[in-house]
Protein backbone atom coordinates (compact mmCIF):
# COMPACT_ATOMS: atom_id res chain seq x y z
CA UNK A 1 0.00 0.00 0.00
CA UNK A 2 1.48 3.78 -1.01
CA UNK A 3 1.09 6.56 1.01
CA UNK A 4 -1.04 7.78 -1.04
CA UNK A 5 -3.49 4.90 -1.11
CA UNK A 6 -3.40 5.18 2.92
CA UNK A 7 -4.42 8.79 2.52
CA UNK A 8 -7.01 8.10 0.17
CA UNK A 9 -9.26 5.22 2.27
CA UNK A 10 -8.74 7.56 5.02
CA UNK A 11 -10.42 10.38 3.25
CA UNK A 12 -7.54 12.49 3.72
CA UNK A 13 -5.97 12.56 -0.20
CA UNK A 14 -6.12 15.96 -0.08
CA UNK A 15 -4.21 18.12 2.91
CA UNK A 16 -5.59 21.17 3.94
CA UNK A 17 -3.58 23.76 6.25
CA UNK A 18 -5.60 23.93 9.42
CA UNK A 19 -4.52 25.01 12.93
CA UNK A 20 -1.49 22.89 14.52
CA UNK A 21 -0.85 21.42 11.46
CA UNK A 22 -2.78 18.02 12.37
CA UNK A 23 -3.18 17.03 8.83
CA UNK A 24 0.33 17.32 8.34
CA UNK A 25 1.77 15.80 11.44
CA UNK A 26 -0.54 12.71 10.72
CA UNK A 27 1.16 12.42 6.90
CA UNK A 28 4.54 12.87 8.31
CA UNK A 29 3.59 9.95 11.25
CA UNK A 30 2.49 7.79 8.26
CA UNK A 31 5.40 8.20 6.04
CA UNK A 32 7.83 7.54 9.25
CA UNK A 33 5.79 4.41 9.63
CA UNK A 34 6.11 3.37 6.05
CA UNK A 35 9.48 3.36 5.86
CA UNK A 36 10.28 1.98 9.51
CA UNK A 37 8.37 -0.73 8.38
CA UNK A 38 9.93 -1.24 4.59
CA UNK A 39 13.55 -1.59 6.62
CA UNK A 40 11.59 -4.35 8.66
CA UNK A 41 10.92 -6.45 5.89
CA UNK A 42 13.90 -8.39 6.63
CA UNK A 43 16.06 -8.37 9.34
CA UNK A 44 20.06 -8.39 8.37
CA UNK A 45 22.15 -11.31 10.17
CA UNK A 46 25.38 -9.68 10.12
CA UNK A 47 28.58 -12.46 10.34
CA UNK A 48 31.76 -11.07 11.61
CA UNK A 49 34.84 -13.99 10.65
CA UNK A 50 37.96 -12.24 13.09
CA UNK A 51 41.25 -13.92 12.36
CA UNK A 52 44.38 -13.41 14.01
CA UNK A 53 48.13 -14.38 13.72
CA UNK A 54 51.11 -13.45 15.56
CA UNK A 55 53.85 -12.10 13.18
CA UNK A 56 57.44 -11.81 14.21
CA UNK A 57 57.98 -8.75 13.85
CA UNK A 58 57.89 -5.36 15.13
CA UNK A 59 54.26 -3.65 14.41
CA UNK A 60 55.50 -0.69 12.08
CA UNK A 61 58.20 -3.18 9.87
CA UNK A 62 55.44 -5.58 9.61
CA UNK A 63 52.99 -2.44 8.39
CA UNK A 64 55.15 -1.71 5.66
CA UNK A 65 55.45 -5.01 4.29
CA UNK A 66 51.10 -5.32 3.94
CA UNK A 67 49.70 -2.44 4.16
CA UNK A 68 49.66 -1.47 -0.11
CA UNK A 69 45.97 -1.23 -0.59
CA UNK A 70 46.45 -3.82 -3.30
CA UNK A 71 49.06 -5.53 -2.21
CA UNK A 72 46.00 -8.33 -1.61
CA UNK A 73 46.29 -8.93 -5.80
CA UNK A 74 49.72 -11.05 -5.31
CA UNK A 75 48.46 -12.62 -1.78
CA UNK A 76 45.51 -13.50 -4.10
CA UNK A 77 47.75 -14.67 -6.91
CA UNK A 78 45.32 -12.02 -9.35
CA UNK A 79 45.05 -9.11 -10.60
CA UNK A 80 43.81 -5.65 -8.31
CA UNK A 81 44.42 -2.47 -10.07
CA UNK A 82 43.50 1.08 -8.33
CA UNK A 83 40.44 2.34 -10.63
CA UNK A 84 39.78 5.65 -8.77
CA UNK A 85 41.53 8.03 -6.39
CA UNK A 86 45.38 7.32 -5.06
CA UNK A 87 46.67 4.09 -3.97
CA UNK A 88 46.36 4.04 0.06
CA UNK A 89 44.17 6.65 0.12
CA UNK A 90 40.27 7.32 1.52
CA UNK A 91 38.60 6.82 -1.73
CA UNK A 92 40.38 4.89 -3.31
CA UNK A 93 39.21 2.28 -5.41
CA UNK A 94 40.84 -0.98 -6.12
CA UNK A 95 39.18 -3.77 -8.59
CA UNK A 96 40.49 -7.18 -7.85
CA UNK A 97 40.63 -9.72 -10.63
CA UNK A 98 38.88 -7.46 -12.70
CA UNK A 99 35.17 -7.76 -11.16
CA UNK A 100 35.44 -6.97 -7.47
CA UNK A 101 35.47 -3.38 -6.63
CA UNK A 102 36.30 -2.26 -2.93
CA UNK A 103 36.62 1.33 -1.77
CA UNK A 104 39.14 2.59 1.43
CA UNK A 105 36.57 3.90 3.71
CA UNK A 106 38.71 4.07 6.62
CA UNK A 107 42.51 4.52 7.38
CA UNK A 108 44.77 4.47 10.76
CA UNK A 109 48.36 4.28 10.78
CA UNK A 110 48.69 0.44 11.01
CA UNK A 111 45.20 -0.37 9.79
CA UNK A 112 42.50 0.22 7.04
CA UNK A 113 39.25 -0.66 6.14
CA UNK A 114 37.30 -1.26 3.20
CA UNK A 115 33.86 -1.76 1.53
CA UNK A 116 32.31 -3.34 -1.53
CA UNK A 117 29.94 -0.17 -2.53
CA UNK A 118 28.13 -2.56 -4.73
CA UNK A 119 27.80 -5.34 -2.87
CA UNK A 120 24.27 -6.90 -1.96
CA UNK A 121 25.86 -8.43 1.60
CA UNK A 122 27.02 -4.97 2.68
CA UNK A 123 30.58 -6.49 2.75
CA UNK A 124 33.58 -4.90 5.07
CA UNK A 125 36.80 -6.03 6.12
CA UNK A 126 39.21 -4.29 8.23
CA UNK A 127 43.40 -5.04 8.22
CA UNK A 128 45.10 -3.81 11.10
CA UNK A 129 48.82 -4.74 13.01
CA UNK A 130 48.72 -4.43 16.42
CA UNK A 131 51.94 -4.15 18.37
CA UNK A 132 52.71 -7.25 20.53
CA UNK A 133 56.48 -6.12 21.91
CA UNK A 134 59.85 -4.91 20.69
CA UNK A 135 59.30 -7.89 18.23
CA UNK A 136 56.25 -8.99 17.53
CA UNK A 137 52.75 -7.83 16.34
CA UNK A 138 49.30 -9.14 15.59
CA UNK A 139 47.93 -9.36 12.17
CA UNK A 140 43.92 -8.97 12.72
CA UNK A 141 41.70 -9.34 9.34
CA UNK A 142 38.37 -9.08 10.17
CA UNK A 143 35.04 -9.47 7.67
CA UNK A 144 31.87 -8.67 8.07
CA UNK A 145 28.55 -9.11 5.57
CA UNK A 146 25.53 -9.68 6.16
CA UNK A 147 24.43 -13.53 5.67
CA UNK A 148 20.33 -13.04 4.84
CA UNK A 149 21.48 -11.32 1.43
CA UNK A 150 23.34 -13.80 0.40
CA UNK A 151 21.33 -16.26 -2.05
CA UNK A 152 20.88 -19.24 -0.26
CA UNK A 153 20.25 -17.65 3.44
CA UNK A 154 19.16 -21.06 4.99
CA UNK A 155 20.94 -21.63 8.36
CA UNK A 156 23.12 -24.29 6.68
CA UNK A 157 23.82 -22.22 3.70
CA UNK A 158 25.19 -19.78 6.35
CA UNK A 159 27.22 -21.52 8.00
CA UNK A 160 28.83 -23.68 4.94
CA UNK A 161 29.21 -19.59 3.73
CA UNK A 162 30.82 -18.80 6.77
CA UNK A 163 33.12 -21.71 6.67
CA UNK A 164 34.32 -21.24 3.07
CA UNK A 165 34.84 -17.43 3.64
CA UNK A 166 37.30 -18.12 6.55
CA UNK A 167 38.93 -20.89 4.95
CA UNK A 168 39.70 -18.72 2.14
CA UNK A 169 40.77 -15.93 4.14
CA UNK A 170 42.53 -17.91 6.77
CA UNK A 171 45.11 -18.34 3.77
CA UNK A 172 45.30 -14.88 2.50
CA UNK A 173 46.69 -14.26 6.15
CA UNK A 174 48.96 -16.75 6.26
CA UNK A 175 50.37 -15.29 3.44
CA UNK A 176 50.39 -12.04 4.28
CA UNK A 177 52.41 -13.43 7.89
CA UNK A 178 54.99 -14.80 5.93
CA UNK A 179 54.70 -11.40 3.47
CA UNK A 180 55.46 -9.53 6.75
CA UNK A 181 58.38 -11.83 8.11
CA UNK A 182 60.45 -11.51 4.88
CA UNK A 183 63.87 -10.55 5.52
Amino acid sequence: MTLGDWLTLRGDAKLSANKGGTKMKLLFAAAAALMLGAGAARAADFVTIPLETTINAPADAAWKKISGFCAIGGWFKTTCVITAGTDGQMGAVRRIADRIDELLVAKTAWSYSYSQPKSPIDYHGTVEIQPVDKGHSKLLYTLVYDADALPKHEPADKAADKDRRAKQFTGLVATMKAAAEAK
